[in-house]
């Protein structure tokens, strides 16, 4: 009889053991200690084997997987916060979202995805968030540029990043002020250096070449994440495909006569209708970015707003704007926001500055891939200079606008969507 009551013991124990631990919940609601790092714990889950159901606009767009003490051990090494909750709760959780009426939905991560940053091999005077953000978080990446891109590496990957690139073959226009500078002639020297490699007579030419690879890229399925500098840049080079739109300062030669009208905005991701800015001596490249001096002068007041998008049947932009809070401060960059007038009509905006009339967050689909722009530098430092230090994340542990980058590392791991019907 004894016997018979210990093991009966033993199972009862491992039945109710199972029964309330059977899922583990990584709220990012306001009781997440550190969200950012949440995301790294969540790739970390996807690459030993385990699906992440990805809770949308549930408690801020909670992670939940089945109970394994090694994600466990994870959460608590990273100081990330979690529950572990019984199969009963996590099956009231997905009854709660699948219900009709709520604006909440499951999207699995199942796929590891394989990343690359696009980013110079010298030292810069900057640094580059979606760097900080991978760093932090933990989630493994590759640096790639030109080099690399040339020599057809990017179908090896899964997700790209481009930050503080400037694809006109203008040295991000830094000339005026910077030429002088010893990281400014190294990394033109380093640059010319590097398209006569490649067989290119112009920098410009190689730049060119490198963004119509990014651009196979993303048509043949990939995906591009884009900030500061490098959305419009990118869209120009585009545009000005076989037109010299580089003064004499960045080429050797002047700008080719009538420059602007030749420009096809056909051949852009995201934007049309802008006018180029060529003096060198104008730190913008056109009129797609806002003035900087409108943000100086109203730093307090400047805020973004992310959209609300319906999760049963909008579940791209819903992931991509999953937060804890809806109303994110600004921050400048070499770009820092888009002209809505300049966006084109199909781009799905996910943020937007309304009193300005400006885009800050945009997501579209090109070919079989897509892409996201997100304006500004550094969600954290709001006028970012160039030599100024990085950002150090661990004061930022809870940030929305690192969110939003983390967001999109994500995307790509997620279980492709049936057509709703």
């Amino acid at each position: 009889m004894k016997l018979k009551a210990f093991i009966f013991s033993v199972l009862f124990l491992l039945t109710t053991s199972y029964t309330y631990a059977a899922y583990l919940l990584i709220p990012m609601d306001m009781e997440q200690r550190n969200h950012l790092k949440a995301y790294g714990v969540a790739y970390f889950t996807i690459v030993q084997d385990i699906d992440v159901s990805w809770l949308l606009n549930y408690r801020g767009g909670s992670f939940m997987c089945v109970y394994h003490a090694r994600i466990e051990d994870e959460c608590v090494i990273r100081g990330v916060s979690y529950q572990v909750i019984a199969d009963v709760q996590a099956a009231g959780i997905l009854n709660e979202i699948a219900a009709t009426e709520s604006n909440m939905d499951e999207v699995m991560l199942t796929k590891v995805p394989k990343i690359a940053v696009y980013s110079p091999k010298n030292k810069l005077p900057w640094d580059d968030a979606v760097t900080l953000a991978l760093t932090y978080a933990e989630v493994p990446y590759d640096i790639i540029y030109d080099e690399e891109v040339m020599n057809d590496v990017l179908p090896k990957y899964d997700w790209l990043h481009v930050h503080h690139e400037d694809f006109t073959g203008q040295y991000g226009k830094f000339w005026n002020r910077y030429r002088n500078y010893a990281w400014y002639v190294e990394d033109v020297n380093l640059q010319k250096a590097t398209a006569a490699k490649l067989g290119f007579q112009k920098v410009s030419q190689l730049k060119l070449a490198v963004a119509k690879k990014i651009r196979d890229f993303v048509m043949g399925g990939g995906y591009m994440f884009a900030m500061c500098s490098a959305p419009d840049s990118f869209d120009i080079a585009l545009a000005a495909d076989g037109v010299d739109i580089c003064d004499v300062p960045f080429d050797g030669d002047p700008v080719e006569p009538g420059a602007q009208q030749k420009l096809n905005y056909d051949n852009c991701f995201a934007f049309t209708d802008f006018n180029i800015i060529t003096n060198p001596h104008i730190y913008a490249k056109s009129d797609i970015d806002i003035d900087p001096a409108m943000r100086v002068q109203n730093k307090k007041n400047d805020f973004f707003t992310l959209f609300e998008f319906s999760a049963k049947w909008d579940p791209v932009p819903t992931m991509l704007t999953q937060n804890h809070q809806n109303v994110i401060a600004g921050f400048m960059g070499q770009t820092t926001a888009f002209k809505k007038g300049r966006v084109k009509p199909h781009i799905v905006i996910l943020g937007e500055v309304k009193i300005f009339d400006e885009a800050k967050y945009i997501h579209g689909t090109y070919g079989n891939g897509t892409f996201t722009f997100y304006g500004g530098h550094d969600p954290e430092d709001y006028q970012h200079f160039v030599g100024d230090p990085p950002t150090d994340l661990n004061l930022h542990p809870n940030s929305p606008g690192y969110r939003l980058i983390l967001n999109n590392v994500l995307f790509p791991a997620a279980k492709k969507q049936k057509q709703k019907t």
